[in-house]
């Protein structure tokens, strides 16, 4: 068994979800009849499109990053528990005994719920982001040495993000612009009820009315409101509060002119491996047109395909946000009462926890940065909540300290408000308060499941407000 698990772990390390998808939804076009030059041919351009958010990302990356430390250092901020990014983040993970054990079990969950009609997000198609999961589980069992409850920690968080996720599925794929696909990812999930309540309150306060997104500010602005433009302009801005001590050299300017540059090129090139990447699903969303017709038993389905969210990264509200709440969230790390957690890597991350926001404001920046702010706050302390027993986790497979840091983490997986309190509460041990967990995630999915057309529809609206019209087509779904 441990020889199986060894080798799922190390065909996911050393593919990735840039070949796992593909080959996934190459398998599933064949199984809907899809021809199989067709099925290939999506795979491919899925392949394709993952390969070149990674690319892209991972060329920006390098270029951001220096300026973001360099604003730390300038700021002089000292705090004890230091966020080191993802990537060791999930290495560590991955290490835990128990991570493994789960990464064989959630591809069996998820592959029978999806298969029972328990769910309608096929989620094996993003397996390798089960670490978000895996991380809780891989905690609590070094916490407590009580495996299966670990194991309980970690299927009702899966469970918890599969329902969130169902809520916001519609409109994540319809503002994505990516037909019959979805995220179910629980750092991307998490922000979904905080969302829900603060979207609505702030539309009560008349914030729904100051429409700050890329079409109206380009159709206000002309030149300077082109998707293009703010991005060089919001790059340039970064780029000088990174340089602050460094404005009378050469290198400092040159620093901030090539972020400058870099992200208005992110703002130009992704849209067009973004139409690459949705172009892989056309295949599926036709053959199951076609068989919603020949369908005589089980009715229509509704279900969408679980991919990376690096297919959001850098959709032009997604990445201006994003990076808007990089200084404020470093402004507020260190202003908040009893806050101990420093983002810092992890901040380029941002874009990938608030695609759920942004679809559910349609792209509308302010609300936006408003929600991620309160959403990220939240995770600070969440971070200061649970980071001495990641960092004793870190510690238990090896990994090295960097010196000089007291504890580390991830803001992008350990500010999750949904998995931190399911955490917390199963930490207790108390069987009543993991009773009540449980009990209203039954309470939460009857609801979902029953009213799940009504909530799409209530998103719908709350997202296009005026420009709602009821939606009577299938266009956008896939039927089985």
């Amino acid at each position: 068994m441990n020889n199986f698990l060894n080798l799922l772990s190390d065909i996911m390390n050393a593919f990735g979800s840039a070949v796992v998808v593909p080959v996934v939804l190459f398998v599933i076009c064949l199984l809907m009849k899809v021809t199989p030059k067709k099925a290939f041919q999506s795979a491919l351009n899925c392949g394709i499109g993952l390969i070149g958010f990674n690319l892209l990302i991972g060329a920006y990356t390098p270029i951001l990053a220096p300026v973001i430390e360099r604003m730390v250092e300038t700021t002089g901020i000292s705090l004890n528990i230091v966020d080191t990014g993802w990537q060791p983040t999930a290495g560590i993970i991955y290490s835990a005994k128990i991570s493994l054990v789960y990464l064989a079990l959630g591809l069996v969950l998820q592959t029978v719920l999806f298969a029972i009609r328990y769910t309608n997000i096929f989620q094996p198609s993003d397996l390798w982001n089960n670490y978000s999961y895996m991380i809780w589980g891989a905690m609590l069992q070094l916490a407590t040495g009580n495996t299966w409850l670990a194991i309980m920690l970690m299927i009702l968080t899966n469970l918890y993000c599969l329902m969130l996720s169902e809520i916001t599925e519609k409109r994540w794929s319809k503002y994505y612009g990516i037909p019959g696909a979805t995220l179910a990812i629980a750092h991307d999930s998490a922000p979904v009820p905080l969302t829900l309540v603060m979207n609505w309150l702030l539309d009560k306060l008349g914030a729904g009315k100051i429409k700050l997104n890329p079409d109206t500010i380009q159709k206000k602005m002309g030149l300077f409101g082109e998707a293009t433009t703010l991005g060089l302009m919001l790059g340039f801005i970064l780029g000088i509060l990174g340089n602050l001590t460094r404005l009378n050299t050469l290198a400092g300017w040159g620093e901030a002119v090539q972020l400058a540059v870099a992200t208005a090129a992110i703002m130009a090139i992704f849209p067009k491996i973004a139409a690459i990447f949705s172009s892989a699903f056309s295949s599926i969303t036709s053959a199951s047109k076609k068989n919603a017709k020949k369908s005589t038993k089980g009715g229509q389905r509704e279900w969408y395909i679980a991919i990376n969210d690096a297919a959001g990264y850098g959709e032009p509200a997604t990445l201006l946000s994003g990076m808007i709440l990089i200084p404020i969230i470093l402004v507020l790390a260190v202003v908040l009462p009893g806050n101990q957690a420093l983002p810092m890597i992890d901040l380029i991350g941002i874009p990938y926890l608030i695609q759920a926001i942004v679809a559910m404001t349609n792209g509308n920046i302010f609300k936006t940065v408003i929600i991620g702010a309160v959403y990220l706050v939240g995770g600070l302390y969440m971070v200061t909540a649970v980071a001495p027993i990641f960092n004793d986790l870190a510690v238990s497979v090896g990994y090295d300290i960097p010196s000089g840091v007291m504890m580390i983490f991830s803001i992008i997986l350990l500010a999750n408000w949904v998995n931190g309190l399911l955490f917390l509460i199963f930490l207790t041990g108390n069987p009543i308060f993991i009773g009540l967990t449980i009990a209203v995630y039954i309470v939460c999915y009857l609801f979902v499941r029953t009213k799940r057309e009504s909530i799409h529809e209530y998103l719908e609206r709350q997202a296009l407000g005026e420009d709602y019209v009821p939606e009577r087509s299938t266009a956008e779904v896939s039927v089985e």
